[in-house]
């Protein structure tokens, strides 16, 4: 990772492949919600997250797709830039994922010692693409935002690290400068 002091993954889809079926996830917290007597207005499950921050039901949310994601990391599969591990700059994990999730797929495919801090999407109070949680694990790492690279799989992973001032690259791209 050269030129960086810190280095930062997304983890689903980047390190590892959550086995996660959505629709039963989104499934489930809509059943949640009715025995609760809320309606799901046939809303996707992040509208539903977001929903339940706004109308205080985030709580029931989150323990249904937590659920879901903690039993996704169990039969998570490895990806490619995993082998990339480790660095002998600190590293670290921020995901829109639960951080129990992704300490326990880290721990699955033996990451673990490798990754220096976590921060989930209930580790703070703010989730991705919000700078927040992106800059919360860089300062765990005791990193600075101008000099840490931030490598993900998504536009709300390229988002977060514009708004959090850090350099990002697509994990394809990533491989592909370790593979030439």
């Amino acid at each position: 990772m050269d030129g960086y002091e810190t280095v930062v993954y997304d983890l689903d889809g980047t390190l590892v492949r959550l086995s996660v079926d959505w629709d039963q996830a989104r499934a489930d917290t809509a059943l949640a919600l009715r025995e609760h007597g809320l309606d799901d207005n046939g809303q996707t499950l992040w509208e539903l997250f977001e929903r339940g921050a706004d109308e205080g039901f985030v709580e029931l949310v989150e323990r249904e797709l937590a659920a879901h994601e903690r039993e996704g990391a169990r039969t998570s599969l490895r990806l490619d830039a995993a082998d990339g591990l480790p660095h002998d700059v600190p590293t670290g994990v921020c995901s829109l994922n639960c951080e129990e999730a992704c300490r326990l797929a880290l721990d699955q495919h033996g990451l673990t010692d490798h990754i220096e801090a976590v921060v989930g999407r209930d580790s703070v109070s703010s989730k991705k693409p919000d700078p927040e949680p992106l800059l919360r694990t860089v300062d765990l790492l005791g990193g600075s935002p101008a000099e840490t690279l931030f490598i993900g799989d998504s536009e709300r992973d390229e988002i977060t690290a514009d708004r959090a001032g850090v350099a990002f690259r697509y994990v394809e791209d990533y491989l592909d400068s370790l593979s030439g």
